[in-house]
Formats: C-alpha cells, sequence, structure tokens
C-alpha cells in the first residue's frame, strides 16, 4: 500500500509541474500581447493624425502602464505557483525520506537526495558578513590594510604598479575590462529597473552618468565595488555597493608527475664574455652535473675572438666530471641572440621531444627552478616563462661592507638586493615541439631586444597556457651594460631604461644623490654633539 501512495504522490507532483508550466506558457502570451484598447487607440492616433509629441507620450506613457500592471500581475501568480511547488516537493521529500527509513523506497528513487537549499545563499551571506563592506575591522597596523582602486568609463589608478604598469592606465587584461564592465551593466540595470513603491518619477540612466567606482579584492572573501552616479541635480547622487564572494577552494587536478626521464636542454647564445661563462660553468657544474643529470647544455657562440677559450672551458668540464652532453655550435655571423637560441633548438637530433630552457651567459639558476620548469611546461599545453630577479650592482650595495660579499650571499630577494624582472621575456622553458610549430623567433631581429617579446606575444595568440610567475631560484647576475651605437632608437632606449633600472634601488639612488646634502648634515651635526659636551663638560 505504502508504495502503491508514493507512486501515486509522485504522479500528482508530476501532473502539477505540467499544468504550472502550461500556466506560465499562457500567462507569458498574454503578457506579451498587447491589449486590444491599445491596437484601437493607436489606429485612432494614426486615423485622426495625432502626430503631436504630446500624443505620442501620452500612448507610450498609457502603454509602459498596463505593460507593467500585467508584469507585476504575472510576477505575483509566478511566485504563488513557485510557493505551491515548493511546498509540493517538501511534502514529497518528507514522504521520501519515511519511506527511506522504513526501506521501502520505490525502484527508481533511491538516488533522491534531500536538495540543499539555500546553502549557496547563506554561504554568500557569511562571506558578505566577514568582507569589510557594511563594516569596517579592527587591523594589526597601517600595512595590513588592503587599498581600494579607483576607476572611470576608461581608465584604471592602481597602487600596486611594479615595473611595467602605470598609475594610471587602460585596463589591458580582457577579463579585467569584463569584471570592470559587467559591473557597470548591471549597476545600470538595477538603476534603470521597475521604479520603486511609491516614486513617481524617475530619471533614466546611462554609462555618461557614472562619475567613479572603487574596488578592491580580500583574497579569502571576494570583491567589493563602490559605484558613483549622477543624480538629480548638482549636488545629488546615487551609490550603489556590489559584492562578488568567492566560493569554496574546489579540487580540480590530483596527479602524480614524474619528471625523472625529463631532460631540459639548456640554450645560450655567447659572444666574446670568456670570463662570464667560466662562471656560468661553475654554476653548472654544480646544479646539473653533481645535483641533476638530466640535462644538456648547447652553446651557440657568435664569431671567433675567444672561441678558444670557451672550448677549453668546455673541455676541462667535460675531462673532470665525465659529462659528454655538451653541444658546441659556432656561427660566422653578427650576434642575434634570437638567431642563436632558433639554431639551438632546431639543432636538436634525438628522436624524442625535449623540454627547451632558453637561458643567458649571465643567469644563475638552482635545481629548485629545474623543477620548476619540468612542472610548469606540458607539449601542447603550456609554457612557463618566469620572472626572474634581477641583482643590482653590488658595488653599490655593498660598498661598506668588508669583507666583500660572496656571490651565492648576494643572491637574496629582498628589496634593496634587486627587482622582479617583469618587463623581460627572455628566459623560459617550453617543449620544442610547440617552439616550432609556433613559428619560432622573428629571424629579422638582429642584435638585442624584442626578439623574446614577439615570440612570447606568439603563445598568448595561441592556445597554450603561459604560465607567467615569479622564480625565487633563478637570478640575473649584474654586469656593465653597454648599449651600442649602432641600436635603432626604440632599442636604444629600452637598453638605457634597462640599465638604469639595474643599477640599484630608488632610495639608494636617492642617497647617492644626496651624498653631499647628508654629509653636511653629518658635519653640522658632529659639530653641535661636540658644542654640547664641551658646554656639559665645562
Amino acid at each position: 500500500m505504502l508504495r502503491r501512495w508514493l507512486l501515486a504522490l509522485v504522479a500528482r507532483v508530476g501532473v502539477i509541474a505540467l499544468v504550472v508550466c502550461c500556466c506560465l506558457s499562457l500567462l507569458y502570451l498574454l503578457a506579451c500581447k498587447p491589449p486590444s484598447s491599445y491596437s484601437q487607440e493607436q489606429a485612432q492616433v494614426w486615423a485622426g493624425g495625432a502626430t503631436s509629441k504630446e500624443g505620442y507620450l501620452a500612448l507610450l506613457q498609457e502603454s509602459e502602464d498596463t505593460h507593467r500592471h500585467y508584469i507585476n500581475s504575472l510576477s505575483k501568480q509566478i511566485a504563488q505557483l513557485k510557493e505551491a511547488l515548493q511546498m509540493r516537493t517538501q511534502q514529497l521529500q518528507e514522504s521520501l525520506e519515511k519511506a527511506r527509513a522504513k526501506g521501502v523506497l520505490p525502484i527508481g528513487l533511491e538516488g533522491l537526495r534531500r536538495p540543499q537549499t539555500h546553502t549557496d545563499l547563506q554561504f554568500f551571506k557569511a562571506q558578505l558578513i566577514r568582507a569589510e563592506v557594511q563594516s569596517g575591522e579592527k587591523l594589526p597596523s597601517e600595512y595590513a590594510v588592503i587599498p581600494f582602486e579607483s576607476f572611470t568609463l576608461h581608465r584604471v589608478y592602481q597602487l600596486e604598479m611594479g615595473l611595467t604598469r602605470h598609475p594610471e592606465e587602460r585596463p589591458v587584461r580582457k577579463d579585467r575590462r569584463d569584471e570592470l564592465t559587467g559591473t557597470l551593466e548591471t549597476a545600470l540595470q538595477v538603476l534603470n529597473g521597475p521604479r520603486r513603491h511609491g516614486e513617481s518619477h524617475r530619471r533614466s540612466y546611462s554609462p555618461s552618468d557614472f562619475i567613479e567606482g572603487l574596488t578592491r579584492t580580500e583574497r579569502d572573501k571576494g570583491t567589493v565595488y563602490e559605484l558613483m552616479f549622477k543624480g538629480e541635480g548638482p549636488q545629488d547622487f546615487r551609490q550603489l555597493v556590489f559584492f562578488r564572494p568567492f566560493g569554496p577552494v574546489v579540487s580540480v587536478k590530483n596527479e602524480r608527475v614524474d619528471t625523472r626521464h625529463m631532460l631540459i636542454n639548456i640554450i645560450v647564445p655567447l659572444s666574446r664574455r670568456a670570463d662570464t661563462f667560466r662562471q656560468f660553468i661553475n654554476n653548472f657544474r654544480k646544479v646539473c652535473i653533481q645535483q641533476e643529470g638530466k640535462t644538456h647544455l648547447t652553446v651557440v657562440y657568435f664569431g671567433r675572438d675567444q672561441i678558444d677559450e670557451v672550448k677549453d672551458i668546455m673541455d676541462q668540464t667535460s675531462r673532470e666530471t665525465q659529462f659528454r652532453n655538451f653541444t658546441l655550435i659556432q656561427l660566422n655571423e653578427e650576434f642575434s641572440r634570437g638567431r642563436g637560441l632558433e639554431v639551438g633548438a632546431r639543432a636538436w637530433r634525438r628522436s624524442h621531444n625535449v623540454l627547451l630552457f632558453f637561458c643567458d651567459v649571465d643567469i644563475h639558476f638552482t635545481q629548485d627552478f629545474l623543477t620548476s620548469c619540468r612542472l610548469n611546461a606540458e607539449p601542447g599545453k603550456k609554457v612557463f616563462y618566469p620572472v626572474l630577479f634581477s641583482q643590482y650592482n653590488p658595488s653599490l650595495i655593498d660598498n661598506n661592507q668588508s669583507p666583500f660579499p660572496s656571490t651565492q650571499q648576494q643572491l637574496v630577494v629582498m628589496k634593496d638586493a634587486g627587482f622582479w624582472r617583469d618587463f623581460g621575456f627572455g628566459m623560459t622553458c617550453q617543449y620544442r615541439s610547440d617552439f616550432i610549430n609556433i613559428g619560432g623567433f622573428d629571424r629579422n631581429t638582429k642584435g638585442w631586444g624584442l626578439e623574446d617579446v614577439h615570440l612570447y606575444r606568439k603563445y598568448l595568440h595561441s592556445k597554450l597556457m603561459v604560465i607567467r610567475s615569479p622564480s625565487r631560484s633563478l637570478f640575473h647576475l649584474w654586469h656593465e651594460k653597454q648599449c651600442a651605437d649602432e641600436l635603432q632608437p626604440d632599442k636604444y632606449k629600452m637598453c638605457m631604461q634597462t640599465k638604469a633600472m639595474s643599477e640599484a634601488s630608488h632610495g639608494h639612488m636617492g642617497e647617492l644623490f644626496f651624498t653631499q646634502e647628508i654629509q653636511e648634515h653629518l658635519e653640522r651635526q658632529k659639530l653641535l654633539n661636540d658644542s654640547k659636551k664641551r658646554t656639559v663638560n665645562g
């Protein structure tokens, strides 16, 4: 009997749901169909020649009121039907729970579970309470404040700039543009929505009425937006606040990655600089030969000057370590970094696909970086573009230290020791197949600069994922930079900007610039202290 009763109850709920759908369809047709009175009045207007502005406005106002009445009526009926359907669903759920407790659940209904009604809404409300939207919270210091960014229709004003962003700029990234545009559209929908009860008149809002917005993101809560619009008068404004809560962490991927057989071919273009290459080989021996083993070094050398010294360094390393994974390619032509990397990548003749690390001779890396290189590059799916830490001029930073710190001691990620080189794209890990398929480097680029940017943009325009992140184990060693006279004006300017950034931090450069004033201040303080001591002793 209980089984038959449950099946009958399910059938009744199905019939009710079908009736609700039919009613909704019928109400929709009634709401969308203009009333007959509207057609008659419209015919009278056209027939009678009532083409004045007042006549049209009156007709449009009446039509708007009629449609609003239908919409309000329809909304009420939909709400009533939803309430009835929710009540029936709750009754069915209670009956199913009773049947499940007695073990007589009908066949086909075993997978039914209690719907998690209002769970998401409760979570969002909890996030809203935690975030600083409706009230502030106590903070330990001024450094704990998360600043807002302000924005207008076409500009974003930001504090966190790095070295490539500007204090005022257009939102370049598509997700950022879509985020701000979507928030503005939502605000306009709210402002231009149905009038509240008691409102007799309200203006229509457009994007030109938007004055300014504020936004900030709390990583564990969500993003808040405050938007200001012009109001009815010069001193009247409309303020809207929106909150986009973050959901809980969701597991997307859980797999084992075996890097034991992932060979890395490190390609270094080189011209002269034999002493720097010796320093590079010392680090290569320590990291790649003594610790790693699964690496190959390809050196593409331009010209003949100092080529014998480079050969001797590689031969000596091979004899002392029994390491044979070396390739030296000599090109009798003008130095071109892109050309060297292109030749080194295409010179690989082994059958299997190889992971390439495009490197420079003044780069210092660790075993941790090689691991990151293997984990963040995947053939046909993603390439790795790390942001390296560029070292300042040690002679300016450590000139007061005795003894002078070693190279290893200088390689620390600190504000006064260097900076994240977020404008550079030369160091990259990518599989040879991806490099070949993307078209490689621009072969028309000569000398220094831009060839890495062009390759980077190719990947951005492809469907491969570009992993861009700072690497704590990849350093650019400081060296005096020479900008050649034969460079084009734009490249020469880039070279000089890089040279200026690489000397010291802003604060340290300020100390050097105001050295004389600082020295004079110290001398005045010394005279003042000596005078006080004489006064006390006298």
